[in-house]
């Protein structure tokens, strides 16, 4: 527990640092760029994002999860990895020209070229990477982000202020996929194979399509909006939706890559000792919404000064669809963690079931609920993500023994937590003069909604009050060695 601690700790600074910075980069994008052009490059990477699947093909979580990892497995899982994106990369690059065509979108074309030349790269650092997140090995990883967002940041904003349009995000995809396949090179685990091997490709295959049933399910099921969008309204719904979504998706942006990391070697080594994982799907539910949900409250409320200020004025039609998104987005932080335990356990395929009902109804309320607006279709994926979650209960019931009734009993302190910062937050908004700028109201509010969100906990009892001292420890000990004696 201690070691995978300092990994989370390491991990949130590394991962969250790369993603504000690719934050502040979709941020000065959207200001360089039109929404027609974001909107191309969203309606290509959906299809990329449901291709990764494919390529990956559970080689990942295999992995993680493996008890019993030689370098045998190790070379059949590269192998497999290597054969899977070569041939996605190209299926995807033959396909592009009729992508194009079905959309009525040219410019779809190019980029999902580019995209699909970087699966023949991204092989090379796929194994290194899950091997390093087996054994918690946070500060590698930490140097694979660095490279790979730098590289990212720079040569995108380059490209976008050179007038390349949607393509910009095209290169800068290959040049992060290029960086990190080279940085990985020297941070290999010690004794690892080179060579790629099908010796146990059976083994591989065998965890990889439960795992590819589940994990194609939640691409599809991720790629749905931008898909009917796409083809229901225009490419400028795609952009506007997409500046919603991301909005709403700020706290899982930032945090996703920590409140994930290492999950799935954790829960297996716990089930392999025999040990019920009801306890600790319990806690980590508690923890993740004790700050996503407040999180996502302060979204909702602050959402048009959020918007106006990362934005600007010309993305203000998006602000209606943010409060049904955040909705959707905390009925799914309750149930996170659910996936990755069914995995640990051997049996991805059953997450795919609650995936593939919610990937059902969003099709059909996204087509019988949309009136041109985005409003109405965010309210549909609201009730689509609702439609699952029964399904996702009952599983972890199940298999877990971690009823409703538990997480319910147990999440409390996060709901009231949440909504009484975001109570907090809707009183002071009202209070500062609508004449402040957006970023100044949102820096003003800062101080206080933390120090809010921080007195709730203490009220509530909530289990985070543990952990925000645990971490503000060693902030106090530095301060009282700055202290003059006395």
């Amino acid at each position: 527990m201690a070691n995978l601690r300092r990994s989370l700790i390491i991990n949130f600074f590394s991962t969250s640092g790369a993603k504000v910075l690719q934050f502040i980069v979709s941020i000065l994008l959207a200001r360089i760029l039109s929404p027609s052009e974001i909107g191309i490059y969203s309606m290509t990477i959906v299809f990329v994002n449901f291709a990764q699947v494919f390529r990956d093909f559970g080689v990942t979580n295999y992995l993680q999860r493996e008890q019993d990892l030689d370098n045998d497995k190790i070379r059949s899982a590269t192998g497999v990895v290597f054969t899977t994106s070569w041939i996605i990369a190209a299926v995807l690059f033959g396909a592009s020209g009729w992508l194009g065509t079905w959309f009525k979108e040219p410019g779809i074309v190019p980029v999902m070229r580019v995209l699909a030349l970087g699966f023949v790269f991204i092989p090379f650092g796929t194994v290194t990477g899950a091997l390093l997140q087996r054994n918690y090995d946070a500060e590698k990883q930490a140097v694979v982000h660095a490279a790979g967002t730098i590289s990212f940041c720079a040569s995108t904003l380059i490209l976008g202020k050179m007038g390349f349009g949607a393509m910009a995000m095209a290169y800068g995809n290959l040049i992060n996929i290029l960086a990190c396949g080279i940085a990985y090179i020297p941070l290999r685990p010690k004794g690892m194979p080179w060579m790629p091997g099908l010796r146990h490709w059976r083994s591989v295959a065998h965890f990889g399509v439960g795992s590819l049933l589940s994990n194609c399910a939640v691409a599809l099921n991720n790629s749905i909006p931008d898909i009917l969008l796409g083809k229901l309204g225009t490419a400028r719904h795609v952009g506007l939706f997409s500046r919603a979504n991301s909005t709403v998706s700020i706290f899982s942006y930032v945090a996703g890559s920590t409140m994930n990391y290492g999950a799935i070697p954790y829960l297996s080594q716990t089930w392999h000792r025999g040990e019920s994982l009801a306890p600790i799907l319990s806690r980590s539910t508690v923890l993740l919404t004790g700050i996503g949900w407040t999180a996502l409250a302060l979204t909702a409320v602050l959402g048009q000064d959020i918007v106006v200020a990362l934005y600007g004025v010309k993305w203000l039609e998006c602000v209606p669809a943010i409060l049904p998104l955040v909705l959707a987005a905390a009925a799914a932080l309750a149930f996170n963690y659910i996936p990755m335990a069914v995995t640990a356990i051997g049996r991805p395929y059953l997450s795919a079931f609650p995936v593939i009902v919610t990937l059902g109804t969003r099709v059909l309320f996204g087509v019988l609920l949309f009136d041109g607006s985005l409003n109405g279709f965010a309210w549909a994926l609201f009730f689509a993500t609702l439609a699952s979650a029964p399904v996702t209960a009952i599983q972890q019931s199940r298999y877990f023994g971690f009823t409703t009734v538990m997480m319910l009993r147990a999440v409390m302190p996060s709901a009231l937590v949440a909504i009484g910062t975001g109570a907090v937050a809707w009183l002071l908004a009202l209070l500062l003069p609508a004449a402040i700028p957006p970023m100044a109201r949102l820096l003003v509010l800062a101080l206080p909604l933390a120090v809010t969100w921080y007195l709730l906990l203490r009220v509530t009892r909530h289990e985070l009050v543990g952990e925000v001292h645990r971490l503000a420890a060693p902030l106090k000990a530095r301060l009282a060695l700055l202290r003059p004696n006395v």
